[in-house]
């Protein structure tokens, strides 16, 4: 298992974590879109909570690498906050918006994310779950690279 941030001071704390349950991990300090790994070198991805902070071009650029370092049949697992389920997870997500900015939680507001999925050549791309939060809806999306 590798990880990946771009914040060294998250990365000491992920290796104290990792030394203190005994884990075998390797962190990288990296950018999500300017993956340091081979093309076809991954089985799996997993990105929790980042797509929401990200510029379009950012993302774009993001999925474009993922998918370059994915092996072909390979998935992509996000959780992210995704289209508000109701109205009151809609407001709940204006504090996020407030903090993270409208520019870059758009996408994830409007429910485009698996779209850009699809863009990037994701295919059997799915919302898996939704979870109302007292910030917004969480969701669990999966594609796969095709084979």
């Amino acid at each position: 298992m590798i990880g990946l941030d771009g914040d060294s001071k998250v990365l000491a704390i992920a290796r104290a974590k990792a030394a203190k349950a005994g884990l075998d991990v390797t962190l990288d300090h990296g950018m999500a879109f300017e993956l340091p790994y081979p093309d076809d070198s991954f089985d799996r991805v997993f990105s929790s909570l980042l797509f929401h902070h990200l510029t379009r071009e950012i993302k774009d650029r993001t999925l474009r690498e993922v998918f370059r370092v994915l092996r072909p049949g390979g998935e992509l697992h996000v959780a992210d906050w995704g289209k508000p389920q109701n109205w009151l997870m809609r407001m709940a997500f204006l504090f996020v918006q407030m903090l993270d900015g409208f520019s870059t939680t758009v996408d994830n507001v409007s429910g485009l994310l698996p779209e850009l999925f699809r863009a990037a050549g994701f295919e059997e791309v799915q919302e898996t779950a939704q979870y109302a939060t007292i910030v917004g809806t969480l969701s669990l999306y999966k594609a796969r690279k095709p084979r």
